[in-house]
């Protein structure tokens, strides 16, 4: 019997990167996975990415769970309104976790430059797509779960304090999610669902890896370009963690809590895909990170 065996997870933002490695790790526990996002084949979004919620569905189908790739823009409240109704109808009202990992701010980002340099439009166009989108997202998925007296909600982030990310907007985006797993925290407590949000570390994505034109399986090529992508982790990495918290009884205890991959390896006997156990936390005391 598999961890998650019967249990229906929502990953929305599961196109790529860590929500495509999110959605195949409840696949390979078992899980019913709905994969939402923009990009369908045919029809791309402004990422200008060729990975689509199809190809993730698939692979959470041949991992052994059960993908379903929908279509939805998470800026569009009736879009997402539909999609759980959609939901609600064919999984009986059941719906044990949702992962919000909708971004889309990597074209919107204007590293190295001053907030008041950068394009205001950009900016405020990022807040939409990683902070608005999470919360119609939860409006609409909660209900379910407060129904069940149950249920667990799961924040993608980057980072697990409110420390300056090295760009305002970015930054803004990003500790905001955070307050949300921490305010949604507050008022599902008397309801038994648990929120919190959950950060990766260096993050092996595929755009990152084209980025410094190398795949999973040269990967290390990068460091020469970059000494610190030596710590990086897949996204498989942060879909285990995932996992380990949905199969954890006493997952309601970090409920309000930002939690890292590293943080929970720890605590949990998960491995990233080759086996390892990147602990970025370690090694960025070591570099005097955040001294």
């Amino acid at each position: 019997m598999k961890p998650l065996q019967g249990k229906v997870a929502v990953v929305a933002g599961g196109t790529r990167g860590a929500g495509r490695g999110i959605a195949v790790s409840l696949g390979e526990a078992g899980a019913t996975v709905y994969v939402t996002g923009r990009t369908v084949r045919g029809q791309h979004s402004d990422m200008a990415r060729q990975e689509t919620i199809e190809e993730t569905a698939e692979l959470v189908t041949a991992s052994g769970g059960n993908g379903i790739a929908v279509r939805v823009d998470h800026t569009q409240e009736e879009e997402v309104k539909a999609f759980f109704e959609r939901v609600k109808a064919e999984q009986n009202g059941q719906l044990d976790l949702l992962v919000n990992d909708i971004w889309g701010g990597d074209p919107l980002t204007h590293w190295g430059t001053p907030f008041w340099e950068q394009p205001l439009a950009d900016g405020l166009l990022m807040q939409e797509r990683a902070i608005r989108t999470h919360m119609i997202t939860s409006h609409y998925a909660v209900p379910l779960m407060v129904a069940q007296k149950k249920g667990l909600i799961i924040e993608i982030t980057d980072g697990i304090d409110y420390r300056y990310r090295g760009n305002l907007f970015y930054s803004l985006a990003k500790i905001s999610t955070i307050h949300l797993a921490v305010s949604m925290a507050e008022d599902l407590r008397p309801h038994g669902v648990t929120a919190l949000a959950l950060t990766p570390g260096f993050l092996r994505s595929e755009a990152m890896l084209d980025h410094f034109g190398v795949t999973e399986e040269t990967w290390r090529e990068a460091v020469k370009q970059e000494k610190h992508f030596i710590m990086s982790e897949t996204p498989t990495y942060i879909g285990r963690a995932v996992v380990a918290l949905a199969s954890d009884p006493a997952v309601v205890e970090k409920t309000g809590k930002t939690l890292s991959t590293w943080g929970l390896s720890d605590e949990y006997p998960f491995t990233d895909r080759d086996g390892s156990r990147p602990h970025w936390g370690n090694y960025a005391e070591e570099q005097g990170f955040y001294r």
